[in-house]
């Protein structure tokens, strides 16, 4: 739980006064949904502003980039978050751009709201940015102050801005959905379905600190790799059908399914029957279905489709259910300690700098990754 550090001071304004009197900074956006050529590099993106008194502004030292940041540059989502950014539906359609993407950050706070009392400004922090909000790839990003942490001592920004949109992704599907806990998890046999990636690779370290017996599926080349992050045994996807080796082992407690495709036909049986196991999948179609049939009608068919599914696999004594990212800066904070007492650690498998956020998004458009993609943004901490 948060303690709110009422002992902290009040926070002073650190901004200078040409800092704080800027109305612009510099950012990558996108004008229209499309390709990678819709990205565009401006001096004149619009200054974050604090409307309510829990915000922060941040700088970013750091951004990492996630496989959802090339779907909603495509256009992915579209519909619910407009939803999400207008609820009463009073802007004119397109209002979201110029878009900023980027769901990682890690940097130092500028300034705070005035019912901020857990951070101080010049505190070094990371979080997750909630999708329906401007993002990462800018100079500085406005946050909810229930979104952000305090980063890792031990790890610099570009390590930092590895982990957190992966990593509540991960807690919210292994803890708020699936039920695990650190002190649930011995001996409790995980299989983790596409491991290589970020949500895998920090799915893995993360069950085996607490304990857990984990099994992953990846390609040949990432084994030795995921062994290394503590994965118990490892199943090359590409050297057949990987139902197979699967079924010859001992039945698993939990299935995290970072693949989707068709999977669902055969990892179900992989479960162990009638005693609490979980099926949780984070590729749902939940967004595809607002996009395609709007708002109402997609979360009607969300809501059918599911609940058919559930139905269908608890009458065979299992629990099916669909994970999403939830950002959570308390989520954060427990993951920081992990950090620092290295049980976890990032992996980057890139690092980009600002000038070359296109090739980045390309990095992560190839998909096959071991790790995660980073943007940095500003050097060092010395100019704050």
């Amino acid at each position: 739980m948060r303690l709110r550090a009422h002992s902290l001071p009040r926070c002073g304004r650190l901004l200078s006064t040409s800092s704080r009197c800027r109305t612009v900074m510099p950012a990558w956006v996108i004008d229209k949904y499309g390709s990678n050529e819709v990205l565009r590099f401006t001096k004149n993106a619009s200054f974050p502003i604090i409307n309510y008194p829990n915000e922060v502004i941040v700088k970013v030292f750091a951004a990492g980039l996630n496989p959802i940041d090339v779907a909603m540059r495509g256009g992915y989502g579209a519909a619910t978050l407009s939803m999400k950014r207008d609820p009463l539906n009073i802007k004119q359609s397109g209002s979201e751009f110029p878009l900023v993407l980027g769901r990682d950050v890690s940097g130092v706070i500028m300034e705070c709201g005035l019912d901020v009392k857990y951070f101080r400004e010049r505190d070094e922090v990371w979080a997750a940015i909630p999708p329906w909000k401007q993002g990462s790839l800018a100079e500085f990003v406005v946050l909810s102050a229930n979104e952000v942490s305090h980063k890792p001592k031990c790890l610099s920004h570009i390590e930092a801005a590895a982990i957190p949109y992966v990593a509540t992704t991960a807690w919210s599907a292994l803890v708020n959905t699936g039920g695990l806990r650190k002190d649930n998890c011995a001996n409790k046999r995980i299989l983790i379905l596409g491991g290589s990636g970020g949500v895998g690779t920090f799915a893995v370290q993360m069950v085996k600190a607490w304990g857990a017996h984990v099994t992953v599926t990846c390609s040949q080349n990432a084994e030795r790799f995921l062994r290394g992050l503590g994965a118990d045994h490892v199943v090359d996807y590409t050297a057949g059908p990987v139902e197979e080796p699967l079924s010859a082992l001992e039945k698993f407690d939990l299935i995290l399914d970072n693949v989707g495709g068709d999977t669902e036909r055969w990892a179900l049986k992989l479960l162990k029957p009638w005693s609490g196991s979980k099926f949780v999948t984070l590729v749902t179609p939940f967004m595809q279905n607002t996009d395609r049939l709007g708002v109402a009608d997609g979360m009607m068919q969300t809501a059918a489709t599911v609940a058919s599914k559930a139905l269908k696999h608890l009458m065979k004594g299992v629990h099916y259910r669909w994970g999403f990212f939830a950002p959570s800066g308390s989520a954060l904070d427990e993951i920081r300690d992990m950090v620092d007492a290295k049980q976890i650690r990032p992996v980057v498998e890139e690092t980009f700098s600002f000038s070359q956020v296109p090739q980045a998004f390309e990095k992560v458009e190839k998909g096959h990754a071991r790790g995660k993609t980073v943007v940095q943004i500003s050097k060092g901490g010395d100019d704050v």
